[in-house]
């Protein structure tokens, strides 16, 4: 089920109309909220009307791109990837489940957010665990965690120098990127952040530790960033020594997110564990997951690039027969109250157009929603129904006219 696999996920049709609904709308707002006159809105007399770039398109791109694979001792893990309504994808990763050698047993993930471009996401994406693993302090049959931590912060400053050497010689346009990693272990869970991307850890059901997002406004951030002149590279404005953390592994490890903040600006720590924990009772294909949790996030208002990688420890949430039956029971319910409000649009003599069932639906009171997804994280679900209701009517009618 989880065998190594690459590729990417089909967008369903339903989906595609629902953008192409909503489309208007959204390019309206970005059209007229982003540094340009609105319709109808001329420069003034001597004005320049500059152009700037919007940074996000008319409709978002919706294919997903998917990774997943498993480790021999019992690690399974997807990646889920969209550019969503960014102009550009900026996201890139690394999931690698075996090192190799005299760590066979150990594996590497990594989540890297572009900014200015995805040059710098790309080159780290393709050299940090190289510069990492040649520190030469990860080889041994010891698993020392201040030497692992010390190999971490080498290969990320290593890769900076690394990257700056040729983007000088590239002539590359300035750029950067966040990077959130993990390094597992046989008896360790080392986790390296740096920038606003994150990773979390859930254990026995609930958020056990998550990485600290390093955003301008948070007080350390600040202070650092104030005073970065002629300072060290760990102390410069943009810093590129990661903050490394390490957890001894327990039996009650359950699943590790890694992603970027297109995931973490819509949706809490505590959210994302309660919603992970319960599709994982209901999905049999981790790629799911993956994908729902970046519709979740899409649906929710997200405008950034979306990434997220799920790694399931032996000890994560399997199938459920009652979980399955509460989630084919809530599915009933919310085709049933689709077709209850589309029938009452009608009566009124109003258009059911989708927009319209999802307002009324959202003001309703639906029992049993996934935890911490709430109505968003079934909108494929309504989606459908709505459909299905729109071609219930439209044989009704065809076969109205018929019999007249």
């Amino acid at each position: 089920m989880r065998t190594a696999r690459k590729g990417s996920m089909e967008m369903p049709a339903f989906v595609r109309q629902l953008v192409k609904e909503t489309e208007k709308r959204v390019s309206s707002f970005f059209k007229g909220g982003r540094g340009g006159a609105a319709e109808g809105e001329h420069p003034a007399e001597g004005e320049k009307d500059e152009v700037i770039p919007c940074p996000y398109l008319d409709r978002p791109v919706l294919d997903k791109l998917t990774e997943e694979g498993c480790t021999r001792w019992g690690l399974t893990y997807s990646l889920g990837s969209m550019q969503g309504w960014r102009a550009n994808m900026e996201d890139f990763h690394n999931c690698v489940p075996q090192l190799g050698g005299e760590l066979a047993d150990w594996s590497f993930f990594a989540v890297f957010d572009g900014h200015a471009g995805n040059t710098a996401a790309q080159y780290c994406s393709q050299h940090l665990l190289g510069n990492l693993l040649t520190t030469g302090k990860l080889l041994g049959p010891e698993d020392d965690p201040e030497k692992v931590k010390e190999s971490i912060i080498e290969g990320f400053l290593q890769t900076d120098k690394h990257l700056q050497t040729v983007a000088r010689r590239e002539g590359w346009e300035r750029g950067g990127t966040t990077v959130v990693a993990t390094l597992i272990s046989p008896y360790y869970i080392y986790f390296a952040n740096c920038g606003d991307s994150r990773a979390m850890l859930c254990r026995s059901g609930q958020v056990c530790f998550s990485t600290s997002d390093h955003k301008p406004y948070c007080p350390l951030e600040k202070e650092r960033i104030e005073g970065a002149e002629n300072r060290t590279p760990s102390e410069q404005m943009v810093s590129p020594e990661p903050e490394v953390c390490v957890l001894e592994r327990s039996s009650a490890d359950e699943f590790l997110v890694l992603a970027c903040d297109g995931v973490w600006d819509i949706i809490s720590n505590e959210e994302l564990c309660a919603f992970i924990h319960n599709r994982l009772q209901v999905c049999t294909d981790l790629r799911d997951v993956c994908a729902q949790v970046i519709d979740l996030c899409l649906y929710k208002g997200s405008l950034d690039n979306i990434s997220i990688i799920v790694l399931c420890f032996p000890g994560a949430p399997q199938l459920s027969a009652e979980a399955l039956h509460q989630e084919a029971e809530l599915e009933d319910l919310l085709e049933s109250k689709v077709a209850e409000i589309y029938e009452e649009l009608c009566a009124r003599g109003e258009e059911p157009d989708l927009l319209s069932v999802l307002t009324v639906l959202a003001s309703s009171v639906i029992p049993g929603l996934p935890p911490g997804g709430g109505i968003q994280s079934k909108r494929n679900c309504i989606i459908s129904a709505y459909y299905q209701q729109r071609e219930i009517q439209k044989y009704v009618t065809d076969s109205n006219s018929i019999c007249l």
